[in-house]
């Protein structure tokens, strides 16, 4: 089953991520430094390495039953940041997600965060994580927020390479588990979803 390339939230369009969208993406998140601190991948120093997220967005899109949200905003369609999904099996996926700083302290990736949630158990997901730094205490607010439960730490785990490049830093393992869902992608009951999705507009 495939997830909707557009989603709306009370405040928010999540959609899947076009071609175009490369020089929005780089100057509003993709290479300010302080919005990508604790992010796992490298904060972009030119349109190139945009581009190539977008073609990885794509290639997962084609793959897996769904990929990389970008976030706008429901009333001007200003870019806000992005969530979404990285697909490890079927049934398992890491999320995570990424604010622009003049768009931080307003609730946005909580939305969007709960919005990635109803996306994942509408397409069967079984486990949803999220590993977050063990500094990043805004991050882990917005997963307790949403439910998440926290597994325990992972020694020396990840590169957090903006933060200290080449250097494994511990991590919080956050996850959700549909134990409704079947292994085979069949949808969960209404009670396995309730209360982990916002009110849609769509």
């Amino acid at each position: 089953m495939k997830a909707d390339e557009r989603v709306e939230t009370t405040r928010l369009v999540l959609r899947r991520p076009q071609a175009t969208d490369a020089e929005a993406i780089f100057d509003r998140y993709a290479s300010d430094q302080n919005v990508t601190r604790f992010l796992g991948w490298p904060r972009h120093r030119s349109l190139e390495a945009t581009r190539e997220f977008l073609g990885f967005s794509d290639a997962e899109w084609a793959r897996w039953p769904a990929g990389p949200y970008l976030l706008e905003s429901l009333e001007d369609g200003r870019l806000l940041g992005s969530a979404g999904f990285a697909f490890e099996t079927p049934y398992r996926a890491m999320t995570g997600y990424v604010i622009a700083k003049d768009a931080w302290g307003m609730g946005y990736a909580t939305e969007a965060l709960r919005a990635v949630v109803g996306i994942a158990w509408g397409i069967g997901l079984v486990r949803l994580y999220a590993p977050c730094h063990v500094e990043n205490a805004a991050s882990v607010r917005v997963l307790e927020k949403c439910g998440f439960a926290r597994e325990g730490v992972l020694r020396k785990h990840s590169e957090f390479p903006n933060l200290k490049p080449g250097e494994p830093s511990d991590v919080l393992c956050y996850a959700l588990v549909n134990d409704r869902a079947r292994l085979r992608g069949s949808a969960p009951s209404s009670e396995a979803k309730r209360g982990d999705s916002p009110p849609s507009k769509g």
